[in-house]
């Protein structure tokens, strides 16, 4: 498969006294490999599901990335593990790419899904409901002590209790005190 392929602007390939091209040190190498590791590598690409032919096809893109990325310099290290990294990061974005063209797909003479014609914003109703209780949200937070709004912003950036204290030069007990006490406010004004 990969020897078969001639790819000319990967490498410059040395010219023998007959005029044929030669191959470089690196390509005998990256075909060495190859040898050695497709057929290992399209079986676990078929034991996950991949079809045989998009399995010899990422087997011929994984060895052309290898080929790229050792013609650039970058890492030897481990060169087995990293041929079936790329090969199932290839296959994951092959599968996400069939599943996203088959959802777009309709079968000719199919009636597509009548919720495929369903307008899933919400209805106008909906919508001024949850612009009240957003600005109803906003005033209780406006409302809090300056304090209150720093812990809560702070834990709502994923900070937990003891940063915030670090942060606020607060307790522990002060920081639970200001957070008990603020969602107790916004829970009162949901109810309303």
């Amino acid at each position: 498969m990969f020897k078969d392929k001639t790819i000319p602007d990967l490498a410059a390939a040395s010219v023998s006294a007959t005029g044929e091209a030669k191959p470089t040190p690196l390509e005998e190498e990256v075909v060495a490999l190859f040898d050695q590791m497709q057929d290992k590598l399209l079986r676990y690409l078929l034991s996950i599901g991949v079809p045989v032919q998009d399995g010899e096809e990422i087997v011929q893109e994984v060895f052309l990335a290898l080929f790229q990325h050792l013609q650039l310099g970058k890492s030897r290290r481990n060169l087995r593990a990293w041929v079936f990294q790329v090969a199932h990061n290839l296959s994951v974005k092959r599968y996400v790419a069939t599943l996203r063209d088959r959802k777009h797909m309709v079968e000719p003479g199919a009636v597509p899904d009548e919720d495929a014609f369903v307008d899933r914003a919400p209805n106008p109703e909906d919508q001024l409901a949850r612009n009240q209780s957003h600005a109803r949200l906003q005033s209780v937070f406006r409302a809090l002590p300056e304090q209150d709004r720093r812990c809560l912003s702070l834990r709502a950036e994923g900070l937990t209790y003891r940063e915030i204290g670090q942060i606020l030069d607060m307790s522990l007990g002060a920081v639970a005190l200001s957070l008990g006490r603020s969602l107790a406010r916004f829970a009162r004004a949901e109810e309303r």
